[in-house]
């Protein structure tokens, strides 16, 4: 089981869209993938269709222990897909968590259970909060790796230094086993030099840590949410939903390549 932290604490970049999105290309190619919804705006439940009135036990439930991973999550309608939503009351749990005992923890150790049973989910991906508070330090402590989506604009590198920096905080003292996974360009319009402009940066200094793939923006992935369903069920031919696809592929690539290369 690969555990994978979406993670940039700048809103707005697409973050949750790509967790939704990569959640669901995944278990289109036959992994079992389970989604953690650790954001307490809950889009990612939105996004799958899950109303805020249906969501009595998930994720704030998991970090409190008053709920363990098998009661929290729920089946969705994409197969091979779960989730654990993310109630209302988890809005305060970054003040409640500071009072708890191993509160970097907390998820980390709701998870264990599915570490030590035999495989049932090949990836959970953790759709975390725009910003580097508790609950996203639960996120990265639990994970196994980070990807960051990074959006085409002027001020998105800038940005991402903080979180770089929090993953080397997180790997050096709470999770050595931590890596960036790696950082996916979201937003990307061909019309605009800027995002030319971003794009090479961000290639020119992280490196192969970029992934090829790039999300364009696309009107199709901007209704999706509002049908609640991923882009690829909303409109599977649309560029932002092929995108998805090509990212599950790589993301497979990075995190498989003893496989990849059997296969090939």
């Amino acid at each position: 089981m690969r555990v994978l932290a979406v993670a940039n604490q700048k809103g707005g970049v697409g973050k949750t869209t790509t967790a939704i999105n990569l959640a669901t290309a995944l278990a289109a190619n036959d992994e079992s993938v389970l989604l953690i919804d650790l954001d307490p705006q809950g889009n990612a439940s939105t996004g799958l269709g899950i109303a805020r009135t249906d969501r009595a036990t998930g994720s704030y439930r998991l970090l409190m222990g008053d709920a363990t991973v098998d009661e929290a999550l729920r089946p969705t309608f994409v197969p091979n897909l779960s989730l654990v939503t993310a109630e209302a009351d988890l809005a305060g749990a970054e003040i409640e968590l500071v009072g708890l005992e191993a509160r970097e923890f907390r998820l980390r150790q709701a998870l264990a259970p599915l570490r030590d049973a035999a495989p049932r989910f090949s990836f959970v991906l953790i759709d975390c909060p725009p910003s580097l508070g508790l609950l996203t330090l639960n996120g990265l402590v639990a994970a196994d790796a980070v990807l960051v989506p990074l959006q085409c604009e002027f001020y998105a590198l800038e940005g991402i230094s903080g979180l770089v920096r929090t993953i080397e905080m997180v790997k050096r003292g709470l999770n050595p086993e931590l890596r960036l996974q790696g950082i996916v360009l979201t937003m990307f319009d061909k019309r605009n030099n800027l995002s030319d402009l971003v794009a090479a940066d961000a290639r020119g200094f992280f490196g192969q840590t970029v992934y090829e793939t790039m999300i364009p923006r696309n009107i199709r992935i901007s209704e999706a949410p509002s049908h609640g369903k991923p882009v690829l069920l909303y409109d599977f031919r649309s560029p932002g939903a092929q995108a998805y696809v090509r990212l599950a592929g790589e993301v497979l690539r990075r995190e498989r390549p003893t496989d990849q290369a059997a296969a090939t």
